[in-house]
């Protein structure tokens, strides 16, 4: 049986197996047992080199290339964009959840687009949590996928990009994947099914390719978020993840500052004049609190 080396993009994991996407079409790759001795996994999104058959279209993965970027949970790698989604109820938001997200994202170096569903049943309750975030610079889009509105700008949002849709259990980022991309309707609805199953989720993720140059992640929902999987428990870079806060701290008349609640704190004072959201502040500082005391040993436990 003959071999020889490509280069391709992983578009889904599941059990140990990898589907290639590659210029001459999918391949069904195995890891090679190094990575598991060096502690590597192939994620989705990761740009890689395998040696491969043209017999049965199966190989093995010999090489990951660098990541721009990446997310523990779920394992994506070299994301441009991170739709975080929120519903406008049933779920209803959860300020600190979306903040959360949006945070890991900043700080893994992707860019965070919030959006939020259901937009038909907020009564306009959403118009202020938005402004929030459009404050803060961050794209925010309020959608519905039976009206439709919204619809059109996510999708220009998506092109030409790596992107995963993320966010609490029930908000409907399969239901707005299917507004976006009828075609994919049975695909995301046997996927969202299979990704409902507890701690299983987070080994099946795909990407779907929307068109040339264009791939979308629908991602396992959560009700919980643990810090720590995300990178967020140094309480020194944390408020490198509120973008609108940054460039205030560097300000504050105390190094130390720790942007909570000290007097000459030039964060504390933009929450006042209204330049920072109060409620992205107060996700800071519940933020803040959780890691105040976790240790440098246990930051790089998390990290790992």
């Amino acid at each position: 049986m003959e071999y020889r080396e490509i280069e391709g993009l992983v578009r889904k994991c599941v059990g140990g197996f990898y589907t290639i996407e590659t210029a001459e079409g999918p391949y069904t790759v195995t890891a090679r047992g190094r990575f598991r001795k060096e502690g590597v996994s192939p994620y989705a999104g990761d740009r890689v080199r395998v040696s491969v058959t043209d017999e049965d279209r199966t190989g093995a993965l010999i090489a990951i290339h660098p990541r721009k970027n990446a997310l523990v949970r779920p394992p994506l790698a070299n994301l441009d964009r991170l739709f975080v989604v929120c519903s406008a109820k049933d779920p209803a938001p959860v300020p600190l959840l979306l903040d959360k997200t949006v945070a890991a994202a900043e700080l893994s170096g992707i860019e965070p687009v919030v959006v939020f569903t259901k937009a038909d049943l907020s009564g306009g309750s959403l118009e202020k949590l938005a402004e929030g975030y459009r404050l803060a610079g961050l794209t925010c889009l309020l959608t519905s996928a039976q009206t439709g509105e919204g619809i059109p700008a996510v999708r220009e949002l998506l092109a030409g990009c790596v992107s995963a849709f993320t966010g609490n259990s029930g908000v409907g980022k399969s239901t707005l994947l299917n507004a976006l991309f009828p075609e994919l309707s049975l695909r995301t609805g046997e996927i969202s099914q299979k990704l409902g199953r507890g701690r299983h989720t987070t080994r099946e993720v795909e990407l779907y390719k929307i068109d040339e140059g264009s791939y979308v992640a629908d991602t396992p929902g959560f009700s919980t978020f643990e810090l720590a999987r995300y990178r967020l428990t140094d309480k020194g870079k944390l408020i490198e993840g509120f973008r609108e806060m940054a460039p205030l701290a560097g300000e504050c008349q105390f190094a130390s500052c720790s942007h909570t609640c000290e007097k000459g704190c030039a964060v504390l004072e933009g929450v006042k004049k209204g330049a920072v959201s109060k409620t992205r502040h107060e996700s800071y500082v519940q933020m803040y609190q959780e890691i105040k005391d976790v240790k440098q040993w246990q930051q790089k436990k998390g990290n790992a």
